[in-house]
Order: C-alpha cells, then structure tokens, then sequence
C-alpha cells in the first residue's frame, strides 16, 4: 500500500476541467497515480465514466465528488471519497446546491458588462461542458481568450473573488448538509484544501469543530493548492484534531493547475492516511 501513489481530488470537463474523465484517467496513470478519484464539483455525472477507464487501465478508482459548501460567509469545498453515487439523497443534494448557477453566471455577465467586458457569457458558455455546472472558472478562460488577462490567476485576481467587479456571492449547501449527503451515501467527508480559505485562527478552529462534530473524518494535508510548508501545517491539525489526512492534485487541465496528477509527494510522517483501511 505505501508504495501506491494517490490523486483523491481531480476535475474533468463534466464539472470545470478541461478534459473529458477518460483522458483524466489516462493522465493519471501515465504520471504512475495507482489510486485515483475524480472530484468533480457538485457533479457525479462523470464517476461511472471515471471507473470503467480506471479499470481497463489497471487503476484503483475511488468514487468522489466535491461538494461547494457556505461557512461563516465564504465558500468552503468538501470532498467526499468512496460515495454511492447513485444514492438518491446525495443526488438529490447535489443537484439542488447546483440550482441558481445559471442565475449567477447571468449576474457575473452583467456585472462584467458594466465594466467594459461584453459577451462574457456566451463567451463563458464556449467552455462548458457541462451547462448546469457553469462557474466564475467558465469566465476566467473566456477572460483569456478574449485577452482581457494573461492567464486564469490574473482574472480571478482582478476580477472575480470578493470585492472585484465580476464577483456574485452563491448560497452553496451548508456543512452539515454537505457531511450528511457523503456519510448517507457510504463515503468518507474530507475538508478540500483548507490552506486555501480565509479565515481567523478562532474561525479555523470553530470550522474544524464542528467538521468533526458532524461526522467529518478527514482533511486534505497535501494538495496542489498548498505550499509544502503548508503540508506541515495541516499534517499538524491533522494530528492535533485527529482527522484522517488526505491528498490530491486538484488538477483541472493541462497549464491551467499548479499541480498535475501524480505530482505530490508522500504524506508527512505521523498521520493515518484516508485510505489507511481500504485494503489496498
């Protein structure tokens, strides 16, 4: 088992990647990931997809999905690792935190029109795959195409995240919604990059809490939207909550993510792996 290498937290374009599950897959086991789950973004649509190219190229697959959540004013992702994706509450679940994308994209659109950027959802559109799952990374590579940024870091910076012209707040699920929909459908509840929010060390530690509390088992500890002094850091809160410590890529597409698939390296000592009982 130590010597697998695994990506538990991935996009394809059946949420906001660029490549279909089948070329993700092949990505992954061509960068030697043996234990590999495709995340997509409130989406399951991909996973049975995700599982018969895992199996005809030799690699474990782990069913996941990751969930937007709203905490404390701000968005949060969990992963959910092992689901039932065909559970119906989960589905169900999912399916109602995606309701209202349509209407904020729209929103996003108009807000950018006030500021010179016309067409921009249309031109979001164009790199859907899947329409019901149109998000603010739809626009970033719009935002590029059109030259209005060199890359997809700069739109976010200058014009969609909290107090830039494009930003629109989304009610998503609430935490303990989130961790009852992956524990009803048999999974493993998994706090995606926590490096990444902003929150006050009182906030952390209220988050991590109630995670816990509510049946939450595990956060990310290596992930591509981490610094590998961050590693450390969330090795330590693993260790100090006693939260299970998974890892994951958080790849979306070729020159677009910080990390590729495979790319990470082993976990920091003193931690129990995610897959720590999973017989591998």
């Amino acid at each position: 088992m130590s010597e697998l290498k695994f990506d538990l937290h991935c996009h394809s374009n059946v949420s906001d990647g660029l490549l279909p599950p089948e070329e993700v897959a092949a990505r992954a086991t061509a960068n030697g990931v043996g234990v590999w789950a495709l995340t997509d973004h409130d989406e399951v649509g991909g996973v049975a997809r995700a599982r018969a190219a895992a199996r005809a190229l030799g690699m474990e697959h782990v069913a996941g999905v990751e969930i937007s959540v709203t905490w404390a004013g701000h968005t949060v992702h969990i992963v959910g690792l092992r689901i039932d994706e065909t559970n119906q509450a989960l589905v169900d679940g999912l399916a109602a935190t995606r309701n209202g994308r349509e209407r904020r994209a729209r929103e996003i659109a108009e807000a950018l029109d006030r500021h010179g950027i016309c067409g921009a959802y249309e031109g979001a559109l164009k790199h859907v795959g899947n329409p019901d799952l149109i998000s603010r990374t739809h626009f970033a590579r719009y935002l590029v195409e059109c030259g209005t940024c060199c890359d997809t870091k700069e739109v976010f910076a200058n014009y969609l995240t909290e107090g830039k012209p494009g930003y629109v707040p989304h009610r998503w699920a609430t935490l303990e919604e989130s961790v009852r929909w992956i524990r009803g459908a048999g999974g493993v509840a998994v706090i995606a990059h926590p490096g990444r929010y902003k929150y006050t060390q009182t906030q952390f530690g209220a988050l991590f809490d109630e995670f816990k509390q509510l049946g939450g088992a595990a956060i990310e500890v290596n992930t591509g939207s981490h610094t590998p002094e961050q590693y450390q850091e969330y090795a330590q809160v693993a260790r100090s909550y006693g939260f299970l410590a998974s890892m994951g890529s958080d790849f979306h597409g070729p020159g677009e993510s910080r990390m590729d698939l495979g790319g990470l390296p082993p976990l920091p000592t003193g931690v129990k792996p995610v897959w720590h009982d999973w017989g591998l």
